[in-house]
């Protein structure tokens, strides 16, 4: 098998024009191509009236030898890299004591999994609900106001990522190809095929509802058990010779103790009373830096015309994204992110009395509005004045949280302001065309007081360069709803490299996005496999 990367062809190409352009890239006769897959489909739009698809593709040819020797000096034909799942190990006896993970969002789900394959039999505690009832209490707190502190955006089965774009890409570097593995288990859970190939693959909030209960499916038909409502609330550690500590079970919040020596953190970036406690029980914790910001809003089919020009609203290439980043004079990046085509912004909070903000799209991104976080960045020496230690980051979080709270109101309502307003420094009145997608429900406001000043100064900043970026950007009737504030985890559990078990703490394996490993549900799914395969490697004998 052979990759043939970058050919290109324009969007309104034929069905059969593939093959015949495989053919003239390679010199070969039709007949010499015996088939081929499409492995990736992108596009270069940045001749907006001439889009361009671009393929890579794995082929058969009859002569493969000969074919490669005539193309030596090109990039673009190489031998395909084999990118099936391996496991490092095989199947192991069930141990005594069971390996547990903590969490089951995206890293705990493909962690249980990948345990469960090699015949560990892993108990997963989830302190939220299954998934379908965690969407229950979700709409409770969107439609009614009413928080379950142990079950929404944040909480319960799927993670936070169940309720998103459902994206599933990443820069992660990976070089034994475990994305390929979280993708092909999501398509035998349901996802479309296309999430294969295309380059930007999504699912939506609707589609990943059933995935994930398949995938739970999966691991239980494979000895693992799922249980919910099971808050860890401390850790049992060991402490040996000279100080050497050891993990040796955990215990939850009804009082029941499990006993288990491997225990994975698949914690997501919002589990503060767990990262306080982990913090206490002495575990090697550091700040990390991460960003904060609002929600802005556009008109997607703003968004459409600008990146896509005349062949905006073209079914292969649906709803436009952007990704943007400005480099400020003082040292303060101001980016987009977890960019919503056709969605909505949704209340994200999972404390009472405080307001978050994040983004969804359903796989059909058909809503009006397109949404993205703009967020500025900041470090551990910006939460300095928010309290010591490695935790002063989310002290940070909750200031900005409970401050928007106050500021919509104090019912769960999101303070909001029109991008001409808060460029101009004056409160908004009255909405103009964008209507804020926000539920359950916005307050007009003044946002320059909702983030620190440094923040507020370069996002005003960043407004009018991204503009440059994207005509009508600045739109003046474009939304701003705060606060965005958990981008990513605040705190990183560190790790040693090589067995990815906690620094100071051993049976102990941090993990995913709450641990500071990963951003998004495709990285934080990797970092699961990853960790699964340290542990089924710590639980073989002495000399396997």
């Amino acid at each position: 098998m052979l990759r043939l990367t970058n050919l290109k062809l324009p969007l309104e190409h034929a069905p059969d024009a593939l093959p015949a352009a495989i053919c003239a890239r390679l010199g070969i006769a039709r007949e010499a191509l015996r088939a081929f897959t499409v492995f990736r489909r992108g596009y270069d739009a940045r001749n907006r009236g001439a889009i361009m698809l671009i393929y890579t593709l794995e082929i058969e040819v009859a002569d493969e030898a000969g074919l490669l020797a005539r193309h030596a000096n090109t990039r673009d034909l190489q031998i395909a890299p084999d990118t099936r799942y391996h496991p490092v190990t095989p199947a192991n006896r069930r141990p005594e004591h069971r390996p547990i993970v903590i969490g089951f969002g995206p890293c705990g789900i493909f962690a249980a999994l990948i345990l469960a394959e090699a015949g560990t039999a892993p108990i997963v505690l989830e302190r939220g609900k299954a998934v379908r009832e965690r969407t229950q209490d979700t709409w409770d707190l969107w439609r009614q106001r009413h928080l379950h502190e142990e079950s929404n955006v944040q909480f319960g089965e799927g993670g936070a990522g169940t309720f998103s774009d459902g994206k599933l890409h990443s820069n992660i570097h990976d070089a034994r190809h475990y994305d390929r593995k979280v993708l092909r288990e999501f398509v035998d859970a349901g996802a479309p095929e296309e999430i294969l190939y295309v380059s930007k693959p999504h699912i939506g909030t609707f589609r990943l509802v059933g995935m994930v209960e398949k995938l739970r499916a999966r691991i239980t038909a494979l000895g693992g058990e799922i249980r919910f409502g099971q808050r860890v609330d401390d850790l049992m550690i060991e402490t040996g010779a000279q100080d050497a500590r050891r993990v040796r079970g955990v215990r939850l919040a009804n009082g029941e103790t499990l006993r288990s020596d491997h225990v994975v953190l698949a914690l997501g970036h919002s589990a503060r009373d767990t990262f306080t406690m982990l913090h206490a029980r002495g575990v090697y914790i550091e700040p990390k830096p991460f960003s904060i910001g609002f929600r802005i809003e556009h008109p997607q089919s703003l968004i459409d015309r600008a990146r896509f020009g005349p062949q905006a609203g073209h079914p292969i290439l649906g709803a436009a994204d952007y990704h943007l980043v400005h480099h400020g004079d003082r040292g303060r990046s101001v980016y987009s992110f977890c960019m919503c085509p056709g969605g909505t912004v949704v209340a994200a909070t999972s404390e009472t009395g405080r307001v978050v903000t994040n983004g969804m799209s359903q796989y059909s991104r058909n809503e009006r509005n397109a949404n993205a976080a703009l967020v500025c960045e900041i470090t551990p020496a910006d939460y300095a004045v928010y309290g010591e230690g490695p935790l002063a980051g989310v002290a940070l979080q909750r200031h900005w949280e409970t401050h928007a709270f106050q500021l919509g109101g104090g019912d769960f309502t999101a303070p909001a302001q029109r991008v001409e307003d808060f460029l101009a420094g004056r409160a908004t009145k009255a909405l103009g065309d964008v209507t804020p997608s926000y539920k359950p429900g916005v307050r007009l406001t003044d946002l320059s007081s909702a983030l620190p000043d440094y923040a507020i100064a370069a996002i005003r900043n960043t407004i009018p360069m991204f503009a440059r970026q994207i005509r009508g950007y600045a739109l003046p009737d474009a939304i701003l709803t705060g606060v965005e504030t958990r981008t990513s985890s605040p705190i990183r559990i560190r790790r040693d490299a090589a067995n990815l078990q906690s620094l100071n703490t051993h049976g102990l394996y941090p993990a995913g996005e709450g641990a500071g490993y990963a951003g998004g549900i495709l990285s934080a799914a990797v970092d699961g496999i990853k960790v699964a395969e340290a542990v089924t490697m710590a639980l073989r004998p002495a000399g396997a």
